[in-house]
């Protein structure tokens, strides 16, 4: 089913990933493929265009080393999904080795890239810990002193050999470059991150205070069921004495009042147990097996049985039907949808229920004025009733929240042709009798 031109509103949230070890060293993969490609132009242009000649056994030895090292690092993120503080400084220990390799066979000091030890520093002093940074510093501190005592000098041809400082200035500049290009990179993917991390705390923040709300208002929903659960009781034996009473005291109207009273009593009761199961007093019932399609129709036949008939056009698509565990509170919400949408909108309720994908697909329409775009962008939020009372504003907030639970999305909008839509997705996985697939 689709709509054109609906303004949809969606509890949906794509989780960042959780463990910031495990970004950083995703980042360390990427920044080191760049670092790979840049030290082949270098060998390149160094080598081949300018003639110098380099050692490149060693040379292209330590650039098929970092390449091993990436290919190892995807294969360990793909089976870990925490990497420690250890682990990230073994990885930049590892890249300070390689640069340290390939200075050593390439002029030492006198090599202007010797200057990227000082993106390897950078890069532990945020990633790592601060014992761990400054064992970064350490590593490239020695580095240098071995580099400055113990290097191989490169023979520079004609020209080169008679300025070498222009050349090293050259350098200087492709490196500073480098540099700079690869901590833009490297800062603006942290920043990235950040806010990332931000949004994931701020969601999780915004479900901890409504997971408060439902505590709250379940322990009301409680007390009140129990309250409620007395008067019902007196109710019932009042009616009970009004039914034995002799026909002709009261005649056909009494009659008439008392099956209605009666009737009306029942649901007060099964509304109370709905609650009291929603709130995790059971009363000892043993969960009801049913299946998808008998779910719904359930809670549509109890709708119309309650309210005017004939107002409700359910369209059934769900194609083979799927045994599932009846849940009291999915049933509560779903029954709280269609009691708004037939406040707004009396003559008329769509109901329709499809598969897509492994997924029970419900969606409850009205020919009502539709929801606001206040409504939408607070869509799922307590306290923002559709119908402008104090303290209303919970079905859509409980909704959300029961389909979360389940693994589920709700989305609301409004329809092309004039009214509003609730739409439900939950996994069958979620709802199958045993756990089993759907």
């Amino acid at each position: 089913m689709s709509y054109e031109g609906i303004i949809v509103a969606q509890n949906v949230v794509q989780p960042a990933e959780a463990d910031a070890g495990r970004r950083n060293m995703r980042l360390l993969v990427q920044l080191r493929w760049l670092a790979v490609g840049g030290q082949l132009a270098t060998i390149g242009v160094v080598h081949g265009l300018m003639g110098i000649a380099l050692p490149l056994v060693p040379l292209l030895g330590a650039v098929a080393m970092l390449a091993g090292i990436n290919l190892l690092s995807e294969l360990f993120l793909h089976r870990r999904s925490v990497v420690t503080n250890g682990e990230l400084t073994a990885a930049l220990l590892l890249d300070v080795a390689v640069l340290g390799w390939q200075l050593y066979y390439s002029g030492g000091l006198a090599n202007p890239f010797a200057s990227l030890f000082l993106l390897q520093v950078v890069l532990g002093a945020i990633l790592l810990k601060p014992l761990s940074s400054w064992g970064i510093v350490a590593a490239a501190l020695v580095t240098l002193a071995i580099l400055r005592t113990d290097a191989t000098p490169l023979a520079l041809p004609e020209p080169y050999n008679d300025n070498p400082l222009a050349l090293y200035l050259r350098g200087s500049l492709v490196s500073f470059a480098l540099i700079a290009i690869l901590l833009v990179a490297f800062v603006a993917r942290i920043t990235l991150n950040l806010r990332e991390r931000d949004t994931a705390l701020a969601t999780i923040r915004q479900r901890a205070a409504e997971e408060d709300h439902i505590v709250r208002m379940g322990l009301l929903a409680s007390g009140a069921a129990h309250e409620l659960g007395t008067p019902l009781s007196t109710l019932s034996v009042i009616i009970g004495d009004l039914k034995r009473l002799p026909p002709s005291s009261g005649g056909p109207d009494l009659t008439e009042d008392v099956a209605e009273m009666e009737a009306a009593v029942a649901r007060c009761k099964t509304i109370v147990s709905g609650i009291l199961m929603s709130a995790g007093e059971a009363r000892g019932e043993a969960p009801k097996v049913t299946s998808v399609r008998q779910f719904i129709s359930d809670i549509v036949e109890e709708w119309r049985s309650s309210r005017m008939p004939g107002i409700v056009d359910f369209n059934d698509r769900f194609g083979d039907d799927v045994q599932i565990v009846s849940d009291g509170a999915l049933r509560q919400v779903i029954g709280n949808i269609i009691d708004n949408a037939a406040d707004f909108s009396p003559d008329w309720i769509g109901i329709a229920l499809w598969r897509e994908q492994e997924a029970l697909m419900l969606e409850i329409m009205d020919r009502g004025p539709g929801f606001s775009t206040d409504i939408l962008s607070a869509f799922g939020q307590p306290y923002r009733s559709t119908k402008g009372r104090p303290g209303g504003g919970l079905g859509l907030f409980l909704l959300v929240n029961v389909v979360r639970k389940l693994g589920g999305e709700a989305a609301a909008g409004n329809r092309e042709q004039g009214g509003a839509f609730v739409r439900i997705i939950i996994p069958l996985r979620s709802l199958a009798y045993g756990g089993g697939k759907a």
